[in-house]
């Protein structure tokens, strides 16, 4: 199961809201019989603003993705969304989409693989 994040955003805060919006999107479609699981998930997301990074965490299930919140990384431009590596760091091997450029995938579980 993955959602399609068709469309751009102009800020952080809205294409955090369509790829958080996509993530309930696919749980529904992993778990349609069973509507409080899916209300759970829904009320479990949220995000955090670091320094660098967005972390977008699942209150039950731990960290789901990295967002870049700089525009000074060498590597990743602003908004590219990473797999985490562990709780504290992302996966720098690879951007897996960018929320205000739109035209990525994101699964119920995070990031998607490369």
């Amino acid at each position: 199961m993955t959602s399609y994040v068709k469309e751009g955003s102009k800020t952080i805060v809205d294409g955090m809201t369509k790829m958080m919006d996509a993530m309930k999107e696919d749980y529904n479609a992993f778990m349609p019989s069973n509507l409080r699981m899916c209300e759970e998930y829904a009320e479990s997301l949220e995000y955090k603003v670091g320094n660098k990074y967005i972390k977008l965490i699942s209150k039950n299930n731990g960290v789901k993705a990295f967002i870049v919140n700089v525009e000074d990384d060498k590597k990743f431009k602003f908004g590219d969304i990473l797999m985490p590596a562990g709780y504290s760091a992302p996966a720098r091997n690879g951007a897996r989409g960018n929320i205000l450029k739109g035209e990525y995938a994101i699964n119920w579980t995070g990031a998607c693989y490369l």
